[in-house]
This record gives structure tokens, C-alpha cells and sequence, in this order.
């Protein structure tokens, strides 16, 4: 399954576009490698994902199509969420 579609369909991620536009710019890795939207992400893939000043980092437990809001959690399990300073991440 295309990455940007996972993020979509577990709700890590609202819509498609907004996660097509955050793998694009460089913002999430599989595995430790950086990925673009078309990237291929299978169950125990293991994803870091940084969301302005934060970076949750996420293993991929299922693989659906679809799911219902209350299921969608189901499809990862939270390794760890951690926030940067916003001073480490701007140049002065």
C-alpha cells in the first residue's frame, strides 16, 4: 500500500493530499529511509513522521483499504512522540 494511502485510511493524516505533500517534502521515513508518496509501506514497517515540531514514530500492524474511525488505530501501534524546539529546527 502506497504510503500516502496508509496515512489517509489510519487517520494519521487527514486527507491524502495533505500526506502526499508531507512525504514530498521530506518529512517521513520507512525504516529509517526517506520516503515520497509512491513508497510502498508494509505490516512491521516502522514510521517516522514529523509534524511540525513533532515526530511520532509509528509500526505498521495491519493493512486495509478502508476502516472505521474507531478501528483505524488498530492498523499502528505509537512507539514514541517526542517535540523538537522550534529553535533546533530554524536557522537564526
Amino acid at each position: 500500500m502506497r504510503i500516502d494511502k496508509f496515512l489517509k485510511v489510519s487517520r494519521l493524516i487527514k486527507r491524502r493530499s495533505v500526506a502526499k505533500e508531507v512525504a514530498d517534502k521530506g518529512r517521513i521515513k520507512i525504516n529509517g529511509k526517506l520516503a515520497k508518496s509512491g513508497s510502498s509501506v508494509k505490516v512491521g514497517d516502522i514510521l517516522r513522521i514529523q509534524f511540525g515540531n513533532r515526530i511520532v514514530e509509528v509500526k505498521v500492524e495491519v493493512l486495509q483499504e478502508s476502516t472505521k474511525k474507531e478501528d483505524a488505530a488498530q492498523m499502528y501501534t505509537l512507539l514514541s512522540e517526542e517535540r523538537v524546539s522550534e529553535t533546533s529546527t530554524k536557522e537564526s
